[in-house]
């Protein structure tokens, strides 16, 4: 009796997860495709399993197989090559595929804003976009969906707020103050350029270690330092992920990968535990001011009120997501500044006059000044449109909605080229591919504007990464002029996010 139930039991579990495999692979992807093609949204015919990642790796391999010619910002056809030659063919929405997750391209500025505003709770990261991220940045907020989502954001928020959030521009300057020590010193010693891109890595790493772990600044850094190897084993591990069963495979990337997030969440471990320490013996009323701190307080007081339960590993999934977006993209933002500001003089003067103008010690804005940096606002901006750090914008659908006329089943990925649309000639002009700070000076042009996504789950760190700009772009140019250096050679590359490919090279120049 005991061996026929556990039959029974093993030929249920078996059906049960044949049937799911089955659903996943092959019966939810070919109805999605039929109600698309119903409505008219074609796109290239995919391969079993694989989709159309072939013919997109080939594609991207060719566009990037060489350095541009000369700097100039047409870059949509190098870096999105299939969104270029797919769009020509089916127009402006198409349903491609990324092994079996079916993705429709989107560019209708409408229909975008009505996804990201009035579909927030509904629409979210996709297994394969949570799976690829697992070991980097596990379910932090960048990852979590639905009501999870809700609450993390609730809990994160105070974190990038108003008097919290001015309290970290004294870790910026003087952060950036040891930075531009760093460069004098490196012109002292007869070097005529630098790469400024590991400059602003450096500078933005010890920034966010200061604002999230405090005191542990040291231990901050080393984390940094294996988050960035993880962020690309997991890039590379992710290509994979259309294989069923491939995240189990003992390859050497992931055990790689295994190692390193066991290395970072051990630190992680070390600083929550001594907090947790100090408060449990008395040495300490709190667990800090920083980010980590906030969790461990808002972890405690959930935990006492059977709140959403806020737990150790969402905790370090949360510190890691932070890491990440803190820095590697604010990073990004000031290389690719510096290097369009070396490439445009007479705007790199005209903010010297503002910056001098308004910031009154010596080039070193306070909080309330930042404001007033408005030329500043418009190069930042500029630079966020032309490489904004995230060339798409992903939103998996996870119940049926409508988008104007058009009906999105679940299921069904939708993914917003953001660099294609902020490189729109039928949006921006015909002066599109230029740096042109000057389209800003008008409110309207932020409509079709999207380097932060936008409504409910837009980055709640986009006020943070904006301050943490104005400061340090305008601490640097009010001590350097710079120009670009016959070294650099223009290949924007993407990695998750877009980076030069070989560093901005840069000649400095003190100013008396």
């Amino acid at each position: 009796m005991v061996v026929c139930i556990a039959i029974l039991i093993f030929l249920y579990m078996f059906f049960k997860v044949a049937y799911d495999t089955v659903t996943c692979y092959w019966l939810s992807p070919r109805r999605i495709r039929k109600v698309m093609e119903n409505q008219g949204v074609n796109g290239p015919k995919p391969r079993f399993l694989v989709g159309n990642i072939l013919e997109m790796t080939s594609l991207l391999a060719q566009s990037t197989s060489s350095d541009m010619d000369s700097i100039h910002h047409d870059i949509v056809g190098r870096l999105l090559p299939h969104y270029t030659v797919w769009s020509k063919i089916y127009g402006k929405r198409f349903v491609y595929w990324n092994g079996i997750e079916p993705r429709m391209c989107l560019t209708e500025p409408e229909l975008i804003k009505e996804l990201l505003s009035k579909y927030s709770t509904i629409s979210g990261k996709s297994w394969q976009q949570q799976q690829g991220s697992k070991h980097f940045i596990g379910r932090g907020l960048l990852m979590a969906n639905g009501e999870d989502w809700c609450h993390q954001r609730h809990i994160v928020a105070p974190a990038f707020m108003g008097d919290k959030l001015k309290s970290y521009a004294g870790y910026m300057v003087e952060c950036t103050k040891q930075m531009l020590e760093s460069l004098e010193n490196a012109l002292e010693t007869g070097q005529t350029e630098v790469e400024i891109g590991e400059y602003m890595t450096r500078l933005t790493a010890d920034i966010i270690s200061r604002t999230e772990f405090d005191n542990n600044y040291e231990k901050g850094k080393q984390i940094f330092h294996l988050l960035t190897d993880l962020q690309r084993l997991c890039a590379q591990a992710s290509r994979h992920l259309w294989f069923p069963g491939s995240r189990f495979f003992p390859s050497k990337y992931n055990r790689e990968i295994k190692s390193l997030k066991m290395e970072v969440e051990t630190l992680l471990m070390e600083i929550i535990q001594s907090r947790k320490d100090c408060v449990e013996i008395g040495r300490s009323e709190s667990y800090g001011n920083d980010l980590v701190g906030m969790l461990l307080s808002e972890m405690k007081k959930r935990r006492e009120s059977n709140k959403f339960s806020l737990n150790l590993q969402l905790v370090m999934d949360e510190c890691k997501t932070f890491f990440f977006a803190g820095h590697e993209t604010t990073a990004l933002l000031l290389t690719w500044t510096v290097m369009l500001l070396a490439s445009n003089p007479i705007w790199q003067q005209k903010l010297r006059e503002e910056v001098k103008q308004v910031c009154t010690n010596g080039g070193e804005p306070s909080v309330d000044q930042l404001s007033k940096l408005t030329l500043l606002s418009m190069v930042i901006n500029e630079s966020l449109r032309l490489y904004p750090p995230a060339s798409v914008l992903p939103r998996m659908a996870f119940e049926d909605i409508k988008l104007g006329e058009l009906f999105i089943p679940k299921g069904l990925s939708i993914w917003i080229p953001v660099l294609a649309i902020h490189h729109s000639e039928e949006i921006w002009g015909k002066d599109v591919n230029e740096f042109n700070p000057s389209r800003f000076a008008s409110y309207a042009s932020g409509r079709h504007f999207i380097p932060f996504a936008a409504g409910p789950r837009n980055c709640v760190g986009q006020s943070f990464a904006l301050m943490e700009a104005k400061i340090i772009l305008s601490m640097l140019i009010s001590r350097f002029s710079f120009t670009i250096s016959e070294n650099y050679r223009h290949a924007p590359v993407i990695v998750l996010t877009i980076k030069p490919k070989h560093g901005v090279q840069i000649c400095l120049k003190p100013l008396d």
